[in-house]
């Protein structure tokens, strides 16, 4: 089980994968945050990245803040690290 702490921004043009942000991978996200859409669409954001199911990402910590700490069940520390460092897409 791995864990990443990432910074969100709600409200972007596109979903995505936009730098750092204080040493935190920073992920503009294209949902409002209303009724839990952005966390939803960062949930299948990171999901898609690390190619595993929905249901095997969890946001564990700051579902209402930018900072976010984010659990997937299928994955390392490592593997989630290397998956959202280097290429911005």
């Amino acid at each position: 089980m791995g864990h990443i702490v990432l910074y969100c921004q709600p409200g972007a043009r596109n979903t995505r994968l936009a730098g750092e942000h204080n040493g935190m991978p920073k992920v503009q996200l294209k949902a409002q945050p209303v009724d839990g859409a952005a966390n939803a669409a960062l949930i299948a954001f990171v999901a898609e990245r690390m190619h595993c199911p929905r249901s095997a990402v969890q946001i564990v910590q700051g579902t209402s803040a930018r900072i976010k700490r984010i659990e997937v069940s299928t994955s390392s520390d490592q593997a989630l690290r290397a998956a959202f460092q280097g290429d911005l897409r």
